[in-house]
């Protein structure tokens, strides 16, 4: 497992596949407390005949260093990598947090992005008063309950429970300070009046059950965006490992279209 360091940071990251394979190299971004190996089904199938990176977040997994404050200087993080990698044009998938910051890349380096593929994510977190209140509330309760409250409703219902508490104890690792600083970069994410500006090709792929991100919003968003393709999925909000195979056939049929 490599390293690269970037502005205080230790970034672990993994670089696979031919790099004279099929198309551009595809960049796989975890989300919130996540790590790159929620991507493990999507590495295996593609690494065989394309490029595939992926990283851990600085503060997640195994990179180190404390969390940023904004989605925009999480994906500077990413560009590093990349560019230690002199990876130039590549197609960005990001999950939840992740395809926050794959908008964010897309709104700052278009001419880098040839596609993009957005997986349970959207431009802008928008709650109802009630909700709004409740979280707020959340994030004063103890620091443990709080993450096993946001993993355990991320899964649709009826998602096996000891797998559940596996990917509790994983994202309870993460340490404190990163989990709050990167909830609140999230909360302040919006770039919903700018997506009209993404020009390139965008999959959008969400989970039916999601109420972390809730659908509604992802269509919402989608509307907006000029050459969008939406697939909706009988999963929650962490469809990378509730249904890594549709996920998979999804992002391949999307990649190797022509249109």
């Amino acid at each position: 497992m490599p390293q690269l360091a970037v502005d205080g940071a230790a970034l672990a990251y993994d670089d696979e596949g031919p790099r004279d394979g099929d198309g551009v190299p595809l960049v796989f971004i975890h989300g919130w407390t996540a790590n790159r190996h929620r991507w493990d089904h999507q590495m295996e199938h593609f690494a065989s005949r394309r490029r595939v990176i992926r990283l851990d977040l600085r503060g997640h997994g195994e990179s180190e260093g404390s969390g940023r404050r904004s989605v925009d200087e999480l994906a500077v993080d990413v560009l590093a990598v990349l560019d230690h990698l002199e990876v130039n044009r590549f197609i960005p998938v990001g999950h939840s947090m992740g395809g926050m910051i794959a908008q964010a890349l897309a709104l700052s380096h278009p001419e880098r992005i040839e596609r993009m593929v957005l997986v349970n994510s959207i431009s802008r977190m928008t709650y109802s008063r009630g909700r709004g209140m409740l979280m707020a509330a959340s994030t004063r309760v103890p620091f443990k309950l709080f993450v096993a409250t946001n993993i355990q409703r991320a899964f649709a219902p009826g998602y096996p429970r000891e797998e559940i508490r596996e990917y509790i104890r994983a994202s309870s690792a993460t340490p404190r300070e990163v989990v709050m600083t990167c909830y609140a970069a999230m909360r302040n994410f919006d770039v919903l009046d700018r997506v009209g500006e993404i020009r390139t090709p965008t999959l959008l792929v969400h989970g039916y059950h999601d109420i972390q991100l809730p659908v509604a919003q992802m269509l919402r968003m989608a509307k907006a965006y000029p050459d969008a393709l939406v697939r909706v999925v009988d999963a929650g909000h962490e469809l990378p490992v509730e249904k890594p195979a549709e996920l998979t056939a999804a992002l391949d049929s999307f990649v190797t279209s022509r249109a």
